[in-house]
């Protein structure tokens, strides 16, 4: 079964928009052309105005200026309800899901079917179960799963069959694969050209300029709340792309100040825990070293159990070559690790915190006396960060939440920085981020290393590991499949590791790893 044709052909067409909040101006004359029967990516760094032109097409913000017709129709959307009227949908990046009910009852939430206003659940797990196969996820989520029980992924997939079933006809996807496994990316982007091909017009925004090149017809670039141009994909570059959204070249992001390392910080000899097995590792005073691997190749897992938060069943964990066994973060914090987590809106950030709070997080046991904060030099501290990684924000006081991802993960990083770890763990340092805050990053990072400190970086996206990496090992369910100096380093040879059982190979080393 698969999503119905649309019957008439419908372009989105938005010309002249603005918007502005106060004397920010986060719109300026925008256009936007969706045709019917493509894909058109939207791109821009944090802050260009994606965000706020896509609240515009739901309805959620009303331009100040400027028109949108829909299928060659005026449309003015004072509500999202007038939007979905109009055939208009968008997939959010954070989707909102209801805890304690089922991904049935999540999927047509506010308008769950009934007869008599009497509902079925047996009925809406039936309905529920031909929709996710419609759209080709009934692998991925069963309709009777709770929502408080959903991986990020699953809910992803439940945000956008939500938004599918009302067949609409102007579909856009806010950063849609940030959750996802490779697998389940290739089931959306299967459906997303098949919704193109029905004729449907498909927006779609994301950072991850591989994705891009793969899934769309035309790019449309923002930068600083004003359209700097289109492109079609066939006839544009990477490199061009990214100079219309930031001004300046791809080549001059992965710069490093490479240097012979120094003595061992961590080590890890035969490591096991309940999700990684056999695990030996070394990361050096001034070294780059990355985790590279598949979804579930257990990098995260392993980055856990060096930070505390796992335990660590047999094997030597060493920091400073001393043997050590950690029962808890805090242990590891005081030897000298600090974790930049994977999910920092979650586990790494107090989102209803300040910045000058976040920042401070770390360190309070050195700027208190007698348990009271001294403020005067947690004002100091955060000054000095935030000026020295370039934070974006209004105020030391702007709560951290209302910061763009970038300047998110900056203010994770201004924290362990404030904290001087001798080793650093970033897991997915970048993810979704725009091309412009990961360059910061990469300098960050390049500048910790040349400071001395080690620094052990998982990353799913092989032209960060390649290029920020100087040495490689790779992971594939739990355990090391091979090691690769960067000189020697090449994304074949990263995917040939990563997926070497498949293959029935045996674990290489930089030495024995094939070409």
């Amino acid at each position: 079964m698969t999503p119905s044709p649309t019957s008439v052909r419908t372009d989105l067409v938005a010309r002249g928009i603005t918007k502005s909040f106060g004397p920010v101006h986060a719109l300026t004359g925008v256009d936007l052309v969706l045709p019917a029967g493509e894909v058109t990516a939207l791109m821009g760094e944090n802050g260009a105005g994606k965000s706020t032109l896509l609240k515009i097409l739901t309805g959620d913000y009303q331009p100040d200026a400027g028109t949108i017709e829909v299928g060659g129709a005026p449309v003015s959307f004072a509500s999202p309800l007038d939007s979905r009227a109009a055939g208009v949908r968008v997939i959010a990046q954070e989707p909102e899901i209801v805890p304690f009910v089922s991904v049935a009852e999540n999927i047509y939430i506010g308008a769950l079917p009934s007869r008599g206003g009497v509902v079925s659940q047996r009925a809406l797990q039936e309905r529920a179960a031909a929709d996710l196969a419609r759209f080709g996820f009934e692998r991925f989520l069963h309709p009777a799963t709770r929502g408080i029980d959903l991986s990020p992924a699953q809910r992803q997939i439940v945000e956008i069959v939500r938004a599918l079933i009302d067949d609409p006809s102007v579909i856009c996807f806010d950063e849609p694969t940030s959750s996802l496994s490779d697998s389940e990316t290739r089931m959306l982007f299967d459906l997303i050209a098949r919704l193109r091909d029905e004729g449907r017009a498909v927006g779609y925004v994301s950072h991850r300029m591989r994705e891009i090149f793969e899934i769309a017809d035309s790019v449309t670039v923002l930068r600083d709340g004003a359209l700097i141009g289109s492109r079609r994909v066939d006839e544009t570059s990477v490199n061009e792309v990214v100079r219309m959204m930031v001004g300046r070249d791809l080549s001059a992001m992965y710069e490093r100040n490479r240097q012979v390392p120094g003595e061992v910080l961590l080590e890890l000899d035969s490591v096991s825990t309940p999700d990684v097995t056999d695990v030996s590792l070394t990361v050096r005073r001034g070294e780059v070293v990355a985790l590279a691997g598949l979804v579930g190749a257990g990098r995260t897992e392993l980055a856990l159990a060096i930070a505390g938060d796992r335990p660590v069943t047999s094997g030597t964990l060493k920091v400073h070559g001393t043997p050590r066994r950690f029962t808890s973060p805090a242990q590891a914090i005081a030897a000298g690790i600090g974790l930049a987590p994977e999910e920092r809106k979650a586990d790494g950030l107090i989102m209803v915190r300040t910045v000058r709070d976040n920042i401070a997080l770390a360190v309070l046991d050195t700027l208190s006396r007698f348990g009271v904060v001294d403020r005067r030099k947690e004002r100091a501290l955060a000054e000095r960060y935030i000026e020295a990684l370039r934070i974006r924000t209004p105020s030391m006081g702007q709560l951290v939440q209302n910061l763009s991802g970038g300047n998110q993960q900056k203010v994770v990083l201004a924290r362990w920085l404030a904290r001087e770890t001798d080793v650093l763990i970033l897991d997915e340092p970048t993810r979704g981020v725009d091309v412009g805050a990961k360059a910061e990053i990469y300098a960050i990072i390049d500048d910790l290393a040349t400071k001395g400190v080690a620094v052990l970086v998982i990353s799913s996206e092989l032209p960060e590991v390649l290029g920020l990496a100087d040495r490689i090992i790779v992971m594939q369910e739990g355990r090391v499949t091979g090691e690769l100096h960067h000189s020697e380093a090449t994304e074949e040879r990263i995917l040939t590791l990563a997926i070497a059982d498949h293959l029935n190979a045996e674990p290489q080393n930089s030495e024995g790893a094939r070409p």
